[in-house]
């Protein structure tokens, strides 16, 4: 029985080992997640790895950052990476701190960015800050229509602003998808409030009742999704107005449409 165990654990253990080398697990030494070996041997804000950058976009990005650090103290750093990577040997190298913020670009992972962030910059911008900032950047349309270089400087673009401003609670810019979707809340709520104020009875014109009943549904589709994704992300006033003349125009429609349909059930009801 002994002997059958050992030779079951010495077949499964070369099971593994052969597993292990089919999928290349052997040959990667655990120095992937501590390589200083990819380091770079002189200073400098930017390690392409993955050559996402091109020579001048890596020269003004280290520039830039170099600059920003020394004007307002803080740090910002950017790695990009594919199959290799220096791991947390980056660390060390760039002495990352409370008031670092480490951008890490790699696509294997669906989402080009990655954010290490210091706890003095989760002081400034809350932790929805940077999902958002991930998602709107960092998406694979995004990085279609603009180049993984584009996400990169866009992204760390958008925090310097928040930094200028002394923090931010959204990230700055209206996107065409995400104004395209306020509008849309614009006319539902328009749409709720027109078919809530027709007159159910011969004589009235309105019938506040109904919108002043259904007001939790229609405010909040205006005002929390409709109007302050736009006021909190810009002070351009035209999506404003185009989200109110949406949530005006809806309301007039759904209160005509609403209008004459019951008209003509009631002529059609005293015709029978």
């Amino acid at each position: 029985m002994v002997r059958r165990l050992g030779r079951a654990l010495v077949t499964l253990a070369a099971a593994v080992v052969l597993l292990g080398a089919a999928l290349g697990l052997g040959g990667a030494p655990a120095s992937a997640y501590d390589n200083p070996d990819l380091l770079p041997d002189h200073p400098t804000p930017v390690i392409d790895l993955a050559k996402a950058l091109t020579d001048g976009e890596r020269a003004e990005l280290e520039a830039h950052l170099t600059a920003f650090e020394a004007d307002t103290g803080w740090k910002l750093r950017v790695l990009t990476q594919y199959e290799r990577t220096p791991g947390l040997a980056v660390r060390d190298f760039w002495n990352l701190d409370e008031r670092s913020l480490l951008l890490v670009a790699d696509p294997r992972g669906g989402n080009l960015l990655n954010f290490n962030v210091g706890d003095a910059l989760f002081a400034l911008m809350p932790r929805t800050y940077w999902v958002e900032l991930q998602t709107r950047f960092g998406n694979q349309y995004y990085v279609r229509d603009h180049g993984e270089d584009g996400a990169i400087v866009d992204a760390l673009a958008a925090v310097e602003t928040c930094l200028e401003r002394g923090g931010c609670q959204v990230v700055p810019g209206l996107p065409t998808e995400q104004w395209v979707l306020t509008l849309a809340t614009s006319i539902l709520g328009g749409l709720i409030v027109g078919f809530a104020a027709y007159p159910r009875e011969e004589g009235r014109t309105v019938e506040w009742a109904w919108v002043l009943l259904l007001s939790p549904l229609w405010v909040i589709l205006f005002g929390v999704f409709g109007v302050a994704p736009i006021v909190t992300r810009t002070d351009d006033l035209l999506p404003l107005i185009r989200n109110a003349l949406g949530f005006s125009g809806a309301i007039a429609a759904a209160y005509l449409i609403a209008q004459n349909t019951v008209g003509r059930s009631r002529i059609k009801a005293e015709q029978d």
